[in-house]
């Protein structure tokens, strides 16, 4: 189980990371819903110098153990969450080793990372699981997010889940 003293550190995707990305994505809990492994480890190649998206590895004490990238669909062309008020980021979570999944660490990471985007000025983080992932759903919850809305995209079916800054502070969960 996740600590209540584990606090995450968030470092940029580089090159030498991409062979580990990989091999998480062919991990059968993570494969089930992202796509291809190849094309993805292409996109977060070209994401690594992107200025619209920031692809990062996080780490626990020192070992890395998940995915996560934040986006501004605002900066990209007729991306379908444009219609998010301006300042909107987008974050996407994958947690790598299996041995790590489903003892907290999926809600844990996000609401760190969501106070720290908060902090830097975003007035929304927004988080887009699929309907069926109900694990997800479910630890997204428990970081503060709520749904506003089911999406059909050119990234597939998703839940539509957002968490809003200090006015909504004691959304953002804390057990």
């Amino acid at each position: 189980m996740v600590e209540p003293v584990d606090t995450y550190d968030f470092r940029p995707v580089t090159e030498k990371d991409l062979p580990m990305i990989a091999g998480w994505l062919r991990e059968p809990h993570v494969a089930q819903w992202w796509d291809d492994p190849e094309k993805e480890i292409a996109e977060i190649r070209e994401h690594i110098d992107s200025v619209s998206v920031e692809p990062l590895i996080v780490e626990l004490d020192g070992r890395p153990i998940a995915y996560l990238q934040s986006y501004d669909p605002h900066m990209e062309d007729h991306h379908p969450y444009a219609d998010q008020p301006f300042g909107t980021l987008g974050i996407d979570l994958t947690i790598g080793p299996p041995e790590l999944v489903g003892i907290g660490h999926g809600s844990a990471i996000v609401r760190q990372f969501v106070e720290e985007l908060f902090e830097e000025g975003a007035p929304r983080v927004i988080i887009d699981p699929h309907p069926d992932n109900g694990r997800a759903i479910r630890a997204y919850e428990k970081a503060g997010f709520r749904p506003i809305g089911r999406r059909h995209s050119q990234y597939g079916d998703v839940v539509l889940m957002a968490v809003d800054t200090a006015e909504d502070d004691e959304n953002l969960g804390t057990d």
